[in-house]
């Protein structure tokens, strides 16, 4: 039976990662996927349900840090130049310092502050190398990049897939991690990821801004007629179709600042199923008042 309290932990942690990947206008549902690849990589490799539960926890929040990243960084419509590169790449010790304190930082400490080490040692903020970098993290380093890799962005499209699997496996052992990363090219050539691919949750696929390309995610509680919101071109739109298979039309008018919204549904699901796969003894062994 899970633990209400850790449920309603978990929720306040998925509600504050969401507002923050609001803030970035070109990676709607990147929290999610990168969740369900991280969780995939967790079950097919045998791993328990505590270990798989905080890996997919991980990947949920490992962005957590770009809370401190400005917006003319983050959304830069374009690469980023060396400085602003220097600024981005302190995202994950922010994250670890701003997580810090909270309750849950033991289970999730490794997937925000080291998913961007690697092998060679050649990553960052901390230049660990090959097993000093926990398994949460290498698992969460392949998801994160095998999500950004078939993603769009306003200055390129997403690769397919099996580019994208093509490019990790010329990186196996520099970038990525050999065993888990061949476990990624065995799920992704067995068509094992494409129903995460270009989704922002199950079943939902993301939709494309008809003027400027920017992907917009929608909920499953949208429905035809809807109205929804570019937040690259902040242009409005009106939502047509039905049980997923939408169509978005530019209405023409521009609309100010709205205010994120947090997918309250999404939220709880992911946190009750988190919540119900992890160990509340080990929770309660490492210290965790639950």
């Amino acid at each position: 039976m899970p633990s209400p309290l850790l449920t309603h932990l978990l929720q306040s942690l998925h509600t504050v990662a969401m507002l923050v990947e609001a803030r970035d206008a070109y990676t709607g549902g990147h929290l999610w996927r990168v969740s369900q690849f991280a969780r995939l990589l967790a079950e097919d490799a045998g791993l328990d349900e505590h270990e798989t539960a905080r890996v997919a926890l991980g990947g949920f929040m490992h962005d957590f840090g770009k809370v401190g990243i400005p917006d003319a960084i983050l959304n830069k419509p374009d690469k980023l130049d060396e400085a602003e590169w220097a600024i981005m790449q302190r995202h994950p010790g922010i994250g670890e310092k701003m997580i810090a304190q909270h309750p849950l930082a033991p289970l999730i400490r490794g997937a925000i502050a080291w998913h961007h080490e690697r092998p060679d040692g050649r990553g960052y903020p901390y230049q660990l190398s090959d097993e000093a970098i926990p398994v949460e993290a290498r698992i969460v380093a392949l998801a994160d990049a095998f999500d950004a890799m078939t993603s769009n962005r306003p200055y390129r499209k997403g690769m397919p897939i099996a580019a994208a699997l093509a490019e990790i496996e010329r990186n196996l052992g520099t970038q990525f991690d050999r065993e888990w990363g061949e476990r990624l090219l065995q799920l992704g050539r067995a068509g094992r990821l494409h129903h995460i691919v270009g989704h922002s949750e199950p079943g939902i696929p993301l939709q494309n801004c008809p003027s400027c390309g920017p992907t917009v995610a929608l909920t499953r509680r949208a429905r035809s007629g809807d109205r929804a919101w570019c937040p690259a071109c902040h242009g409005e739109l009106r939502v047509l179709g039905r049980d997923g298979d939408w169509l978005l039309s530019a209405t023409g008018r521009k609309l100010p600042f709205q205010a994120p919204v947090v997918d309250e549904e999404l939220v709880g699901d992911f946190s009750r199923s988190i919540s119900a796969g992890l160990n509340l003894r080990i929770i309660e062994a490492i210290g965790i008042p639950i």
